[in-house]
């Protein structure tokens, strides 16, 4: 019975100091409130002061707060035909660019692990992974094409214990516009 009291106080005094551990050194979350949409004399942007991040919304998109989880802005063409913009399912008109920010350190291998895993159920039917330079900072590029979600690329690097994602997805007889689109985006995007 001595063993059992000294055993489970052990065991109390481990958990107890993980959760010390872990409470000092917890990641700060982001919210869906951190997305700032402001019009300015250069076109509309989208700040995220807490993770450091502005972008610059394509002349003539439109934008919409996403209001999940750490939230995420979407921007969209406005001729982008699909019953509702978050719903999933391929898109019939023009492009739709998310972006969104993980508060979690995640190297390459990571990221492509974590995207394989999330993708699982989306009935991929291609998916590409490449390390590319964009700004002079080495990102992780996936390309794919899935049954649920139509085809797209994703651009992920981390930066100061954030995880950066930038997306677009377009409908099939768009792919060459959305693309130069997004090229174009990603010159807009800064990290601070």
């Amino acid at each position: 019975m001595a063993k059992k009291f000294i055993i489970l106080i052990f065991i109390s005094l481990i958990l107890i100091g993980g959760g010390v551990f872990w409470w000092k050194n917890r990641e700060i979350k982001g919210k869906p409130e951190d997305y700032v949409i402001k019009d300015t004399a250069e076109g509309k942007i989208v700040e995220n002061k807490r993770a450091g991040l502005t972008i610059r919304v394509p002349e003539g998109w439109l934008e919409k707060k996403m209001e999940l989880l750490e939230g995420s802005v979407i921007l969209y063409t406005p001729d982008v035909k699909q019953e509702q913009l978050n719903e999933m399912a391929p898109l019939e008109k023009g492009c739709i660019i998310e972006t969104a920010v993980v508060y979690k350190k995640m190297n390459f291998d990571e990221i492509k692990e974590e995207i394989k895993r999330i993708h699982v159920g989306l009935g991929m039917k291609t998916e590409e992974f490449d390390v590319i330079t964009i700004n002079n900072r080495q990102v992780l590029k996936n390309t794919y094409d899935s049954v649920l979600l139509g085809p797209g690329m994703n651009i992920c690097f981390s930066n100061n214990n954030k995880l950066y994602s930038l997306g677009i997805n377009w409908a099939s007889d768009d792919k060459e516009g959305c693309v130069q689109e997004f090229d174009k985006f990603l010159e807009t995007v800064s990290i601070q």
